[in-house]
């Protein structure tokens, strides 16, 4: 495998598919997502000061959400997929919800100092990919013990490092932004938007171009430029994680308003089943793609996975618009909720 985790000998379609999510999803998903975690705590704050909670007792509230959400990290990661992205949301989180009610300026610095450690992360793992031992992933191990074992112990270690790092700027960001109602108000903000969209993709797309080359099999450079590519590729999926955010944006300011067709209403189900949908999503991986289950991770390539990935979400985004009628919530949401609030 690749820097991405993409195989080096698949066939052309594979080596297709791999460069196009190289370039344009990989590491580019997980900072928008990030930045809409950072929004939606600041949205979670502005309700509950707008609900006569002083500064510290909202700080309370986003802290013990926060610490819940490890704990379904932990789960997931027991039971279903090293690569859990919940337990870092949990942590950058518990640490930084202080921010959410800072000033502009602080906020803003804080998020340059996570983009410098985001580069010194990316920098070690860019080593250690290069100079480490290689080995099957816990996702092909064919016994479930060892695979449990392995899941953990990669969960431990990447949550605080290289998830945290690679959420921890966009986090802030999206706090930023939020600050703004950049998102809630896209038509006033729309020339902030459209410039944060071009120039982030296009930052993203000649950032991410010389990993694409390199994990297609392409290129194969000296280690040195290999790592140098791999920490570009990241650090310019920030920027490409925000513009994607923007364009939603836009596309959302076009919708009449009251009058969603039944494919956006289809989408924000989604959205708002999010947490459910993303564990139900690796129940159905584990389920197709293990070697104790259904056994296809070592039997398909690339192209293959992802169209099963293509139609997992297809799923997912029809059973929460089904399941979602009358503000229901999903049953992931509905027991955070319970654990953050308590009965009421």
């Amino acid at each position: 495998m690749g820097f991405r985790g993409y195989a080096l000998d698949g066939g052309t379609p594979d080596r297709l598919v791999a460069g196009v999510q190289i370039l344009l999803v990989d590491g580019r998903a997980l900072p928008m997502f990030a930045a809409l975690f950072g929004y939606g705590l600041v949205q979670l704050a502005n309700r509950q000061l707008a609900a006569g909670r002083s500064p510290s007792q909202v700080r309370t509230v986003l802290r013990r959400r926060s610490l819940w959400l490890p704990a379904f990290g932990f789960c997931h990661a027991l039971l279903l997929f090293f690569g859990d992205i919940l337990g870092a949301y949990g942590l950058v989180g518990l640490v930084l919800a202080g921010f959410v009610l800072r000033e502009d300026r602080t906020v803003l610095r804080a998020a340059v100092a996570g983009l410098v450690a985001h580069v010194v992360v990316m920098v070690a793992f860019g080593l250690l990919t290069v100079s480490g031992p290689k080995g099957d992933t816990p996702a092909a191990m064919a016994d479930p013990i060892q695979a449990t074992m392995m899941r953990l112990i990669g969960w431990s270690g990447m949550t605080p490092t290289y998830f945290a790092a690679s959420v921890l700027p966009a986090f802030l960001f999206g706090v930023w932004a939020a600050r703004r109602r950049l998102l809630e108000e896209p038509l006033t903000h729309r020339d902030l938007l459209v410039r944060v969209a071009v120039l982030g993709i296009g930052l993203a797309v000649a950032g991410g171009a010389p990993m694409t080359l390199i994990d297609t099999g392409i290129w194969a450079p000296s280690d040195l430029v290999a790592v140098s590519a791999y920490v570009l590729h990241s650090l310019t999926g920030v920027a490409g994680g925000l513009a994607y955010a923007a364009v939603i944006g836009l596309v959302a300011s076009r919708v009449r308003p009251g009058r969603p067709g039944p494919v956006v209403r289809a989408l924000s189900a989604c959205g708002q089943w999010s947490l459910t949908c993303y564990l139900l999503q690796s129940m159905i991986f584990v389920a197709v793609f293990a070697p104790y289950f259904g056994g296809l991770s070592t039997r398909v390539g690339d192209a293959a996975a992802s169209g099963v990935a293509v139609l997992t979400w297809l799923a997912t985004v029809v059973l929460a618009a089904l399941l979602s009628t009358g503000g229901r919530r999903g049953p992931a949401e509905a027991l955070l909720r319970r654990l953050t609030y308590g009965r009421r």
